[in-house]
């Protein structure tokens, strides 16, 4: 598979997760751009420790980085991440089909979700990342029935014959731009490429935090890539982790 330069490779047949074995690879001195990729993997995770559905078929890897920044600077990383693979699956299926990104880092088709990016990372003693791990999970052939969010695949979207290494290389090739412009010109670009993409700006949405459950209007991202969400007092909120939901769900 032709990738773009900077970046390595290594195709394992099954792991538990690629984001655990790249964590192994990347503390054993792994360089910057490796990617961990595997056919399946037998305990897939999702963000907040939720199993994601990893049999073969699907698409599972874990690019390695190292950046000199912090890591709130690197969680940019997360939204250059969810632009790329946008960008990637636009140009996979068919014309004037619905490619959308969900905050903070999925992907959606047609408002169901088809992708999941999970960020893990080391920091140094003075605060600096040691490493920085990008874990993709892209349903290529077939997708969990049961799910809180609705899910989808490449293939029931009609996209027939797609191939998980097909993905994978039209994901580096996109993020390799985007990559390049965070890193040439910061969180601002990107910021505005990922809102060009995004899903719900405007519309009134649920968010889940901690449990607890509230509806407001999605207003904007702001320049740390938290969510920024008004409430029905008029109070805007800024939001760093949580779930967001459609407001005629949960």
């Amino acid at each position: 598979m032709r990738l773009p330069p900077g970046f390595k490779l290594i195709t394992l047949e099954k792991v538990d997760s690629t984001n655990n074995e790249a964590k192994r690879r990347a503390e054993m001195g792994a360089v910057s751009g490796t990617i961990v990729h595997a056919s399946e993997q037998t305990h897939g995770r999702g963000r907040r420790g939720r199993q994601w559905y990893s049999p073969k078929g699907n698409l599972y890897f874990s690019l390695i980085l190292r950046l000199p920044c912090s890591a709130t600077e690197g969680l940019g990383i997360s939204f250059v991440s969810a632009t790329a693979m946008c960008d990637a699956l636009a140009g996979i299926v068919s014309p004037m089909t619905e490619v959308t990104v969900k905050w903070p880092n999925d992907i959606l088709i047609n408002r169901r979700k088809v992708s999941g990016i999970l960020l893990e990372s080391a920091t140094g003693l003075n605060g600096t990342l040691r490493w920085l791990i990008v874990g993709v999970g892209v349903n290529v052939s077939s997708f969990p029935g049961e799910t809180e969010y609705p899910a989808t695949s490449l293939q029931y979207e009609g996209v027939i014959g797609a191939r998980p290494d097909d993905v994978l290389r039209a994901f580096m090739r996109h993020f390799k731009r985007w990559f390049d412009i965070w890193e040439n010109d910061g969180f601002s670009s990107i910021r505005t490429a990922w809102l060009n993409r995004a899903t719900g700006i405007g519309k009134t949405i649920k968010v889940r935090v901690s449990g607890k459950v509230f509806e407001g209007e999605l207003l904007d991202i702001g320049d740390d890539g938290s969510l920024l969400v008004e409430r029905k007092t008029g109070e805007t909120i800024s939001i760093m982790t949580g779930d967001v939901f459609p407001s005629d769900e949960i």
